[in-house]
């Protein structure tokens, strides 16, 4: 582990003194150089996580598809919506935009008495063993995520943005950064002010966030693959999650009104790494299909959630403002 760390620690050196401080500098950008360094360490990670998409992920899928690739032009935007969030850009506009709420906010709360705290030292076993300290980390943000994605699906504002990730018809390895940016921008403050609350390391934080995307992009992909009776209980698998993308399963409950009335919002599997909360919480799904993508109104009355980018983000817009 030691070894580990220490490599990915040289390489973010490599590329900061080669890449990331020269673009700073030519930039007028000078005053920022220890927040491009954090910078860099997202970037490193993002890269490294393309290479995986890449050299194993992407072949996973080539060697088992689901369905066979009829629209590649959709396809092309979710590796857009990839490449604004792994290569950091996103983050970037974060940077100058929210940071500076949040670092004052959390200042503030600081001024009022908010302790340091951390989580692991209410378990006395944990404290001084990162191992042990950062499966508890990662447990509590699953936890978390759970619960928040299962909101994205019950509050109906909020579906209306989220609706866009599950309006992919032809998902691939590519489909986990396919979000409204107001969907992405409420998720990322949300898990930072989390991490800050119970103590989150920065390192700690990057490794969490790169092993769930990494998981989140093999459970997106075009791969029929299943981790068998015990291992779908364990760890959340490509099958598990293409049901949560299921037309008019993943994203509805049954009606709970008279006969005949429509289905309501809610659906099944909602785990982020572990479906052990859908276990728990009533609404794990395992039955063993694989069964075509989307949301009920594309198929029904020809919902239009945009082709392109720009487009998805605007009709965004205008369902949550009632105009779609």
């Amino acid at each position: 582990m030691e070894t580990l760390i220490d490599w990915v620690a040289n390489l973010q050196g490599w590329l900061f003194e080669a890449c990331v401080q020269p673009l700073v500098f030519s930039m007028g950008f000078g005053g920022y150089l220890d927040q491009a360094f954090g910078a860099t360490e997202w970037l490193l990670v993002g890269l490294l996580e393309i290479a995986v998409l890449l050299t194993v992920i992407g072949p996973l899928q080539r060697w088992r598809p689901v369905e066979p690739v009829l629209d590649a032009a959709t396809i092309r935007t979710d590796i857009f919506y990839t490449l604004l969030h792994r290569l950091g850009l996103f983050r970037l506009v974060l940077f100058f935009t929210l940071d500076p709420y949040l670092d004052a906010a959390i200042g503030t709360l600081r001024v009022w008495g908010l302790p340091t705290f951390h989580l692991d030292d209410i378990w006395p076993a944990v404290t001084g063993d990162a191992m042990v300290s950062f499966v508890l980390y990662l447990l509590v943000f699953d936890f978390f995520n759970y619960w928040f994605h299962r909101a994205q699906h019950q509050i109906n504002w909020w579906w209306k943005l989220h609706a866009l990730h599950h309006a992919q018809r032809q998902m691939t390895m590519w489909s986990d950064n396919r979000n409204h940016l107001l969907d992405d921008v409420l998720h990322d403050v949300f898990f930072v002010l989390l991490a800050v609350l119970i103590g989150v390391a920065p390192g700690q934080f990057v490794a969490m966030v790169a092993i769930m995307q990494l998981s989140e992009n093999l459970q997106h992909a075009n791969l029929r693959l299943w981790f068998g009776r015990v291992g779908e209980r364990l760890w959340v698998s490509p099958r598990f999650h293409r049901m949560h993308h299921a037309i008019g399963i993943g994203h509805e409950s049954p009606a709970t009104g008279p006969a005949g009335s429509p289905p309501v919002l809610g659906g099944c599997n909602f785990g982020v790494l572990l479906p052990w909360w859908d276990m728990i919480f009533g609404t794990a799904n395992f039955t063993l299909a694989y069964p075509a993508t989307g949301v009920r109104d594309q198929v029904e009355q020809g919902a239009d959630y945009g082709r392109g980018f720009w487009s998805q983000q605007w009709r965004g817009v205008l369902r949550l403002v009632g105009r779609a």
